[in-house]
């Protein structure tokens, strides 16, 4: 009998994994958007959060909703995409960046960062924030990208949760901020946005780190919380098309195990704060 149950088990999950397979060619056919290369288990998590929400049992159903139903298809592409903000909840990473970062921009003409999968207003501002607190606001130009169109577009407002903003302030403090958050920021029909100078120097655009090439040369890079999700081969990808899109001592900053080890790239950098998963590009 046991024996049955296993192979009743792996045999659904056979299933499950060829319906996976379906659904997200179908997607990158149909709205192109490449998730095929993300880790499946993490992914499929996600996927079985979203048919419980939508009250169907297979994901061959979900696909049937997906393809067919207005909406349905907004509602997988959010999910799939969407992570929590990051910089704002880490004052130790965010001081240990500007540590490294502002001695490097100091130095650079016209320095450029990168903000890879991008998708809260919190990430980008509190970049332009670190940089205004240190002069260096108006010569920086930051590109923040994501793939999913409709919530880079969301970020792109600099509008936030207002509960959140004495938690952000306080975070600001403990991180080595000169000044003081709320500062940065007004309240607007019942949220709070950062100023529009903080956002004069953000450029926002889609893009996909599964199927676009390199497009600048970038002081630093940032992809924090995405790569867990990608697959190994989508996560070496990635790396590659960081490492090709930085200068020599440029910094990257992943999470503190960014798979520099899969991706044969660790000889490349030295580590600037490991434990916060800043590295600087050293070949």
């Amino acid at each position: 009998m046991a024996a049955s149950v296993e192979a009743l088990a792996a045999r659904v999950e056979s299933i499950e994994d060829l319906e996976t397979d379906l659904l997200l060619e179908g997607v990158f056919r149909r709205f192109g958007h490449d998730f095929r290369g993300y880790r499946r288990a993490a992914l499929q998590r996600k996927l079985h959060v979203l048919m419980q929400r939508l009250g169907v049992q297979t994901v061959s159903a979900l696909q049937e909703r997906v393809m067919h139903e207005e909406g349905a298809a907004d509602s997988l592409l959010r999910e799939l995409s969407a992570r929590s903000a990051g910089l704002l909840d880490d004052p130790g990473y965010l001081h240990a960046l500007r540590a490294a970062l502002v001695p490097l921009l100091r130095s650079c003409a016209s320095p450029r960062i990168w903000i890879a999968e991008c998708l809260s207003a919190e990430d980008a501002c509190a970049l332009s924030v670190l940089l205004a607190d240190e002069d260096l606001l108006e010569k920086t130009q930051i590109f923040a990208t994501a793939e999913n169109e409709s919530l880079l577009q969301e970020a792109s407002s600099g509008r936030f949760a207002i509960n959140h903003l004495e938690e952000y302030a306080e975070s600001y403090r403990k991180s080595g901020g000169k000044s003081d958050l709320r500062g940065y920021c007004r309240e607007e029909d019942g949220q709070a946005v950062f100023s529009d100078t903080l956002r004069s120097n953000i450029t926002w655009a889609q893009y996909s780190l599964a199927t676009n090439a390199s497009f600048n040369e970038f002081q630093l890079i940032i992809c924090r919380q995405a790569l867990a999700d990608f697959g190994t081969m989508l996560r070496r990808r990635a790396l590659q098309l960081f490492y090709d899109s930085m200068p020599l001592f440029g910094i990257l900053s992943v999470d503190a195990d960014g798979g520099l080890d899969a991706a044969h790239l660790t000889s490349r950098y030295k580590a600037i704060a490991p434990e916060q998963g800043l590295y600087r590009r050293e070949v």
